[in-house]
């Protein structure tokens, strides 16, 4: 069976000129618009460079096809999410559950008010996903939060530990999913993250304590 190609989704090159830069801003201004107006079924190269006021030569110039466009976008989005919450996760002036709880509000409103967005990019994840660039984001995330169980957990052994940092992931992402379909208020967003942090929390104390 012939293997599966992943598609390309690195830049074709990189801006070196303030007005080079204005351009590549530009064409991820409106794919977002794109996106989130026709969604990911109906997003083309010439839709995006339609809505940016430029030539689908121009836009091939730094992106090579929509997956590197969708890519992009996707990679702001986890940089500027993983930021945030590494800064929650790492912080050395709080203990380990008040991170935790920070950091699951901080997700989960970051979900909500990017709603839009993120349903179109989620829609769009299989054109992207299996790309290297993609697996290197991932594993960057999963870094930082087995470093902040490592610290959470000292006293727990690796295999659990791997365990736990797979069961906070996942109960993230899915609960976080529902949270940016729903359309919930900020209060109700609040509520929740309370809720799942409470949660989390438990289960990492009962870890620690050996219970779980």
């Amino acid at each position: 069976m012939k293997a599966r190609e992943n598609p390309v989704v690195a830049p074709r090159k990189h801006p070196r000129q303030t007005r080079s830069e204005h351009l590549v801003a530009a064409i991820l201004e409106a794919a977002v618009r794109v996106l989130e107006r026709e969604g990911a079924a109906r997003f083309t190269t010439a839709r995006v460079a339609e809505a940016a006021g430029v030539s689908v030569g121009s836009l091939y110039q730094y992106f090579p096809n929509k997956q590197a466009i969708l890519f992009r976008l996707q990679a702001e989005e986890w940089a500027h999410t993983g930021g945030q919450l590494h800064g929650l996760l790492a912080d050395p002036t709080r203990p380990p559950p008040e991170r935790l709880r920070l950091a699951v509000r901080a997700f989960f409103r970051s979900e909500c008010e990017e709603a839009a967005l993120r349903g179109a990019l989620a829609d769009a994840a299989p054109l992207y996903r299996d790309a290297p660039e993609a697996a290197v984001h991932r594993r960057a995330g999963q870094r930082q939060l087995s470093a902040f169980m490592a610290e959470a957990l000292p006293d727990v052994d690796a295999r659990k530990r791997r365990q736990a940092t797979d069961a906070v992931a996942t109960v993230l992402t899915a609960t976080g999913k529902n949270v940016s379909e729903q359309g919930r208020s900020r209060a109700s967003v609040d509520a929740l993250a309370n809720a799942v942090g409470e949660m989390l929390c438990g289960y990492l104390d009962r870890l620690a304590k050996g219970r779980a």
